[in-house]
């Protein structure tokens, strides 16, 4: 069982980079098998998938936010990352971490561990 924790600042100032970091508990990320992922979800909207990077360091990301979208990780920390470039107030969510299990090649399932989520407010 897997406990994550995300952490970072609640207030980022527009154009600037938004950088979130969870810490896994309970179980290495390197476990094979592992999907590690951003979500968000904006006020008033419903959840959105930023990416993932996998445990043999695999990255996807959603199209639209790709070109502002770094997720890595840190197995010396047991933990992985958020970047998120040039934010705008259009990017003010409640950011989680979650983990699923790779159910066939390339291709996670429902995400079963996550972490409590941070608001992160994006204003100048």
């Amino acid at each position: 069982q897997a406990q994550l924790q995300e952490s970072g600042p609640g207030l980022v100032k527009p154009s600037q980079t938004l950088s979130l970091t969870c810490t896994v508990s309970g179980r290495s990320i390197t476990t094979t098998g592992y999907f590690m992922s951003w979500i968000r979800q904006p006020p008033g909207k419903g959840p959105e998938w930023i990416g993932y990077v996998t445990y043999n360091d695999a990255t996807n990301y959603m199209p639209a936010l790709k070109s502002r979208t770094v997720i890595s990780r840190d197995t010396s920390k047991n933990q992985f990352t958020l970047q998120l470039s040039s934010v705008t107030p259009e990017d003010t969510a409640m950011y989680y971490c979650a983990i699923a299990w790779e159910i066939r090649p390339g291709v996670p399932g429902r995400y079963d561990y996550w972490g409590k989520g941070i608001l992160v407010t994006v204003s100048s």
